[in-house]
């Protein structure tokens, strides 16, 4: 197992991306309703928390000191008070209402379009870093970009709260004030340029975690595999060490905010002390009072918590922007717009139903054609080179060839999970543009060389959310010649089969596989050597069955004989290219690499058998 990806140099990068403030301005409107009611409460929690208690105290102590006129007196100050907690309330209802709907929808919106990418990609081109790295960015990135949006009210209106309590303080005593201020102005601009390294440190500590969680998941799917190796030690000893790893980059990020925090926190001290100093004559003379000196030391306690809170919404928005580039890594070939493209988000009905479209004529399956079809892996010479190819309905057509000849990277150019460099494939006359999209039920279903099953019951796995009966289902098993298992499986098809489905053997998960397709009665039935793991009796009753039905059109890549024996035409591969096309008859006769084939295929058979 090796989970970890080599590190990201993503400011290196050319990622086709927009700017994260941009991101910000498109979500925000997405939901603008509900950004506009938070932006309301924030003002309404601003002015309530840092302004108008300064104000009010600034009176009460001048009530005290006898220098408020006499209209002035403590049932007003009560009254302002309680006006004060209505006012309170009300930005607190605001909060409740918006907040969590403008948080959930702009979650969803970001992590359905992330997801609706990523199915677009063909199904066999890996996602260009760790499966750790796309759960990273599903979890922890996309957050960070609703958060933003609320920070980004409150620090928008920590502002104009900032100059209207300068403007305040200035109408109070203006050279006061601009000595008070210096001590937050030069601290502020100190922390501001430390804070470039907050990006560098995010970017490590994700970079981190992606680690951790891939290997996590690689682990759990080779429980088996580490168990036969006896390589528990080794295997805890690399996690322990990438685990450290996480821990040492988050725990720099974390100290490294929290310096800067205790930086922008303990500036109101500097600016109360200097008050302190410069307040003693003018408080002799009459021309600043005791409310004035208590307005003065609350406007700039909270100067100093919004300029805390300023510095770390900026920092959060250099965090930001290693998020939204590691978000448009994962749209990888997408548009700058793919990550915001606004669409229905509903979070309240029930959830969407899954849809099935029902087999129509145009859906019949008369023949299948390939003409020089091409792929290439990027910066080799594999893959396979312009192969023409055409299969008729209900017919079985085998592809085989050694290993590295190209038949699965075939399959996968046909079905569009390998993008084709050339060529052109038809299904009847139709010209197949998008095979990613086109080769699905009820068309056509596949089945890989190591089936995908889920920690579910075998119900679920073959039926992945069909609508089906149970005589479908049935059927299907029959056709798989799984019915003597099910009776075997301690709940039959409720039964739970673990992780890629650990509880059955190797020739149970292929057949599984199988009834998956089967239950889709498609016109097509890719197999990626099927019968790999099934013995010789139940090969030859599983393709007995399925050509008992009419119609069945079948593209399939084997070595083993009994499928060659039944193939209406193989098609051998080699170095990516087909080296002869015929009956196994025709190319026993003919072929010298179908011989060597032939003659290896019965070696292998000896030692299964």
């Amino acid at each position: 197992m090796n989970s970890e990806s080599p590190a990201i140099p993503l400011e290196d990068e050319r990622i086709n991306s927009l700017p994260a403030w941009k991101v910000i301005l498109a979500v925000a409107r997405f939901r603008f309703w509900y950004w506009l009611v938070d932006f309301t409460s924030a003002l309404i929690f601003r002015f309530s928390f840092h302004i108008a208690p300064g104000l009010i105290l600034r009176e009460f102590f001048n009530l005290l000191s006898g220098n408020q006129p006499a209209h002035f007196n403590i049932w007003t100050i009560i009254a302002f008070l309680v006006a004060l907690f209505l006012v309170r309330q009300l930005g607190t209802f605001g909060f409740f209402y918006a907040d969590v709907p403008l948080f959930a929808h702009i979650n969803t919106l970001l992590r359905k379009n992330l997801l609706i990418h990523i199915l677009r990609r063909p199904g066999a081109s890996p996602l260009p870093d760790s499966p750790g790295e796309a759960i990273s960015r599903f979890r922890d990135d996309v957050t960070e970009i609703p958060l933003f949006i609320l920070f980004f009210n409150d620090i928008f209106l920590g502002i104009l709260i900032i100059l209207g309590s300068i403007g305040i303080m200035f109408s109070i005593n203006a050279s006061i004030t601009w000595i008070a201020l210096i001590p937050i102005l030069m601290v502020g601009f100190a922390a501001n340029a430390a804070s470039s390294r907050i990006e560098k440190y995010r970017l490590a500590t994700r970079q981190a975690t992606g680690k951790v969680t891939g290997f996590v998941g690689e682990l759990f799917g080779a429980i088996q595999a580490v168990k036969v190796a006896t390589a528990e030690p080794s295997v805890i000893t690399h996690f322990r060490a990438i685990n450290e790893e996480r821990k040492s980059y988050a725990l720099r990020e974390q100290l490294f905010n929290g310096i800067l925090d205790s930086i922008w926190r303990n500036t109101s001290s500097l600016g109360t002390g200097v008050v302190l100093i410069l307040v003693g004559q003018a408080m002799r003379s009459g021309s600043f009072t005791v409310g004035d000196f208590s307005l003065f030391v609350y406007l700039l306690q909270s100067m100093s918590e919004l300029t805390a809170f300023g510095g770390m919404v900026v920092a959060r928005y250099k965090q930001l922007s290693v998020s939204v580039r590691r978000m448009y890594r994962l749209l990888e070939g997408a548009s700058p717009g793919a990550l915001v493209q606004p669409s229905p988000v509903d979070l309240d009905g029930p959830p969407p139903e899954a849809f099935y479209p029902a087999k129509s004529e145009s859906d019949r399956l008369h023949f299948l054609e390939m003409k020089d079809l091409s792929f290439h892996y990027p910066g080799t010479k594999n893959g396979i080179d312009r192969v023409n190819l055409r299969l008729e309905r209900g017919t079985l057509t085998v592809v085989t060839g050694r290993i590295g000849s190209g038949k699965t990277t075939l399959l996968r150019v046909l079905l569009g999970l390998l993008p084709k460099e050339c060529g052109q494939i038809r299904w009847n006359n139709q010209v197949v543009d998008d095979p990613g999209t086109f080769f699905v039920p009820p068309r056509s279903a596949y089945t890989a060389q190591v089936p995908r099953l889920f920690s579910n019951t075998l119900r679920e796995n073959i039926l992945l959310g069909l609508q089906q009966d149970e005589a479908g289902v049935f059927n299907a098993l029959h056709l798989a010649v799984m019915e003597d298992d099910l009776g075997e499986l301690e709940k039959g098809l409720e039964t739970v089969i673990g992780p890629r489905g650990v509880k059955l053997s190797g020739g149970q998960a292929q057949r599984t596989a199988a009834a998956r397709m089967f239950v889709r009665q498609p016109e097509l039935l890719v197999f990626d050597d099927l019968s790999s793991a099934l013995d010789v009796d139940t090969e030859r009753l599983l393709w007995e069955r399925l050509f008992a039905h009419d119609g069945a059109t079948c593209l399939v890549v084997s070595h083993r004989r009994p499928v060659l024996r039944r193939a209406d035409q193989i098609i051998i591969l080699k170095d990516g290219q087909v080296n002869a096309i015929g009956r196994l008859e025709e190319l026993l006769a003919t072929n010298e690499e179908m011989r060597q084939l032939w003659q290896e295929t019965g070696i292998q058979s000896d030692i299964n058998g």
